[in-house]
């Protein structure tokens, strides 16, 4: 029981119940005799994961600052209470300690989504992947439409606000006994928050999904044909270098198989050669932004432009490239121990290597380029720069592997939404995987420019599920005063997403008005 201000609350998981602990009116633990157990039941075994007696500590805290300093040891306070839990109410006060004690993901589900333990090196690999993504590439233009002056420092803000919103998720997570994103908005708003959130979480994965594949037919093609010009001339090179074969061969030979792993650990090879590739792809754009011909670069006598007006734009174009709440809860929980010392360890690291390879791709495209800067940078250079036709052969590869990701994403919301009552059915998952690979395999086909509608559902998707509902459900899950000095910062989140998405939303909606674009079918691309 949990003794707070003279009363005593019970706290339950699915399949547990908390020992006895009291907490007296100062907040302070009188004993730490608190198991959360779960059972994750899997085709072969059932497997607990408990927080043990001998985690005598509190629960690890969240700052309440948005700036988190990697290299301070030191610890603010953040006291959290849970409330409203399905057997009543509890409180419970989550002090700062001396140092971090390892504490296991509770759970209420019955069905695993990850049945294996993956490393915490593994895991790295898969969340730097999951930023550092296709929207890396636009970064360029990004500073180029706010300004180097307002874009750089605009970078770190967004990405520091990224790692604060993912610790303050996997908090909610542990808070909640919730493994799945779906499962903490309901367990937080209801059905009608599981159904929203299912709705922008599912038009993000679908989205990356559907760009991944058109980034691969409009690269790929001319990658080949220039690394092997005597095939290509060839009728059998125009049919095997042609945008719909490269397609469904990268989609059905290497995506496809990808995505039929349950378990997003074993994708951290994979993962590990995405980072490998873009960290090829930031080396190309810096060797060889200096070595063109001075006609494609920036006009030397254009002002360096320190501010500019699109703002707002360069904000969703970094906040597309930044996020990947919709692929955290995956990666937390295919941690081989999943708790919380661990992975925030994994965000912060991956937060920093992101944010640095990010910075000097738009920083380096930027000044090479600046009012040339086009939205993919790559498309900066020549189609006959050698290293450049290589970084984009990478890129290609990077989408491939990354597919994989959203693919887990959007089974999940298929899964939680229609089958969540149902044991795991490998038929079902077959298919599933298979109609989605499909849908976008057909959009990757037929659309050669989903600038406008990645714009658009992007926008929107992307600050809902970074900026909107992490802090929302950490407030629901904390007991006292809505406002409050503690629960402020969670607060101006909240109204920062709601003001992006509403800009992105006008931007998206006026940017489809006004567009043009003649080359938006791809039925007579060969």
């Amino acid at each position: 029981m949990f003794s707070s201000a003279g009363k005593h609350h019970k706290l339950a998981t699915s399949s547990a119940e908390a020992d006895q602990v009291s907490i007296d009116n100062g907040g302070t633990v009188q004993s730490s005799e608190i198991l959360w157990s779960a059972d994750r039941k899997s085709s072969t075994s059932d497997t607990a994961y408990e927080l043990a007696p001998q985690d005598r500590h509190s629960a690890d805290s969240i700052s309440s600052s948005f700036i988190y300093d990697t290299m301070d040891n030191s610890r603010t306070t953040d006291h959290v209470r849970l409330r409203d839990m399905a057997d009543g109410r509890s409180s419970f006060d989550a002090q700062d300690s001396r140092e971090r004690t390892d504490q296991s993901l509770p759970c209420e589900t019955n069905e695993p989504i990850h049945k294996t333990g993956a490393s915490m090196l593994a895991s790295f690999f898969n969340l730097t992947n999951a930023i550092v993504g296709a929207g890396a590439i636009g970064l360029p233009y990004a500073i180029r439409q706010a300004g180097f002056l307002i874009g750089v420092p605009m970078v770190v803000s967004l990405a520091l606000l990224v790692d604060w919103t993912l610790r303050v998720l996997a908090l909610s997570s542990k808070l909640s006994g919730q493994q799945t994103y779906q499962g903490l908005v309901e367990h937080c708003f209801g059905r009608a928050g599981l159904l929203a959130n299912s709705l922008f979480q599912g038009a993000m994965a679908g989205g990356g999904m559907a760009s991944f594949i058109v980034i691969v037919g409009d690269t790929l093609p001319h990658v080949l044909s220039a690394l092997f010009p005597g095939i290509g001339q060839s009728g059998f090179g125009r049919v095997v270098f042609s945008r719909r074969f490269v397609i469904a061969f990268f989609v059905i030979c290497m995506a496809y198989p990808l995505s039929l792993y349950r378990d997003v650990g074993k994708l951290g090879k994979t993962s590990a050669f995405a980072v490998v590739a873009m960290c090829t792809i930031i080396i190309s754009v810096a060797v060889e932004g200096p070595r063109i011909d001075s006609a494609l670069r920036a006009d030397p006598d254009m002002p360096f432009m320190l501010a500019n007006t699109g703002i707002f734009q360069a904000v969703g174009i970094i906040t597309f490239a930044f996020v990947c709440h919709h692929n955290s809860f995956m990666i937390y929980g295919s941690l081989r121990k999943p708790t919380l010392n661990r992975y925030f360890g994994v965000i912060h690291i991956s937060t920093v290597i992101a944010t640095a390879a990010s910075l000097v791709i738009a920083i380096v495209g930027y000044v090479y380029f600046r009012e040339k800067t086009q939205g993919n940078i790559l498309n900066n250079f020549p189609q006959d720069n050698v290293l450049i036709n290589i970084a984009r052969f990478l890129f290609a590869l990077n989408m491939i592997t990354t597919f994989p990701m959203e693919t887990l994403v959007a089974r999940e919301v298929i899964d939680q939404l229609l089958f969540r009552d149902m044991d795991f059915s490998m038929k079902r998952h077959v298919i599933i995987t298979t109609a989605l690979c499909a849908g976008t395999l057909v959009i990757g086909e037929t659309v050669c420019n989903l600038g406008v509608l990645l714009e658009l559902t992007g926008g929107m998707s992307a600050s809902f599920l970074a900026f909107i509902m992490p802090p929302a459900c950490f407030i629901r899950l904390s007991n006292g005063p809505l406002l409050s000095r503690k629960t402020l910062p969670h607060w101006l989140c909240i109204c920062f997403g709601v003001l992006v998405m509403i800009l992105s939303t006008v931007l998206s909606i006026r940017h489809a008005i006004t567009f043009h674009d003649s080359n938006g079918s791809c039925w007579n691309v060969q």
